[in-house]
């Protein structure tokens, strides 16, 4: 005799969960460039305020050339780095773009097909400049050492200089 199926309350919602779970973790078919190489492509950083820089990569294209489109930077070429497997450009995020998440599209060669998109989040806030490799802040105490070190270096010079013309 077949089991009855239950009507409880859990058990159908562990059922769906399950089912949700098998869905979430099947594998999502990768992108293939008319070549048939895999694709993958890159936004870094992947959050970012508007105003800022993003540096993008598109691998696996087997071309010299590609493109990257998104509403929040518009359209931006991507061309060969060090090898023709690898594209890549940057783009500035539009100081008007809306924050949340947004789709970056790149496309290969004759951009027929061989398309990848990833996400790219816009958060509010001004964009961050760094300090470019720099020192961060300095405190009074560091300016005065190193204004007496610049002094006491200059002194030095002249002294060695006013010794040597009198030996001359």
């Amino acid at each position: 005799m077949p089991a009855k199926p239950s009507n409880h309350p859990l058990l159908s919602l562990a059922a769906a969960t399950l089912a949700v779970a098998a869905t979430a973790a099947a594998p999502l078919p990768a992108a293939h460039a008319a070549n048939g190489s895999p694709l993958s492509a890159t936004v870094s950083p992947t959050t970012v305020a508007p105003g800022s820089r993003v540096t993008l990569h598109l691998r696996g294209c087997g071309s010299n050339l590609g493109r990257a489109a998104s509403p929040v930077f518009g359209e931006v070429r991507l061309s060969a780095s060090r090898n023709v497997d690898s594209l890549s450009g940057s783009a500035t995020i539009l100081r008007s773009a809306s924050t949340g998440v947004h789709p970056v599209s790149f496309e290969c060669g004759d951009f027929a097909g061989s398309r990848l998109t990833v996400s790219l989040q816009v958060v509010p806030g001004a964009a961050r400049g760094g300090e470019g490799g720099s020192i961060g802040a300095v405190s009074p105490g560091q300016i005065a050492i190193g204004g007496t070190l610049a002094a006491s270096a200059l002194g030095t010079g002249i002294w060695i200089l006013r010794r040597r013309a009198r030996t001359s």
